[in-house]
């Protein structure tokens, strides 16, 4: 006669890793290509204002950015409470942006130059007078294409 032998234990099998280095490629080739890196980070408070008739710009390589508005929190001790100017991660004055606008076209091809565009943004808060002196100072650099960033809304809304 034959004998029958019991099953020892019903253990599950080992899981196959085999294929883990490969997710895991995927996975960190996905985060980098899809993580876009903070050009600018800002010193000032920046709530854009609402406008209603929004365009969006094609070609974002081609912007200089101006902000403008009251330094954060963490910078008040350091630079008051009046609204500032910020070009790249600096606080400035409104004499330096001339010299901020050549050094974004000497950076850029030259055939580039006359394609550059201007954005301004400026805090719903900030004093027109700060955005007339921006204004005059880029027209004495002849950049006469000025681009106000906005959020998209209705003009009535009102502000957090």
């Amino acid at each position: 006669m034959a004998k029958f032998n019991k099953k020892k234990s019903s253990e599950l099998p080992a899981i196959n890793t085999s294929s883990l280095p490969d997710i895991v490629f995927m996975l960190l080739f996905f985060f980098m290509v899809a993580t876009v890196m903070r050009q600018n980070t800002l010193k000032i408070q920046n709530v854009l204002p609402y406008a209603d008739q929004v365009e969006k710009l094609d070609k974002k390589d081609l912007v200089m950015y101006i902000y403008a508005g009251k330094p954060s929190p963490r910078y008040r001790q350091s630079f008051g409470s009046e609204a500032r100017i910020q070009l790249n991660d600096n606080f400035a004055e409104v004499s330096d942006i001339q010299q901020f606008i050549y050094s974004e076209r000497e950076s850029k091809r030259e055939e580039l130059v006359p394609f550059l565009t201007t954005a301004l943004k400026v805090d719903h808060e900030t004093n027109m007078g700060l955005v007339s002196d921006i204004k005059l100072e880029l027209r004495k650099a002849e950049a006469l294409k000025i681009n106000y960033t906005t959020r998209t809304g209705d003009v009535g809304q009102n502000f957090e």
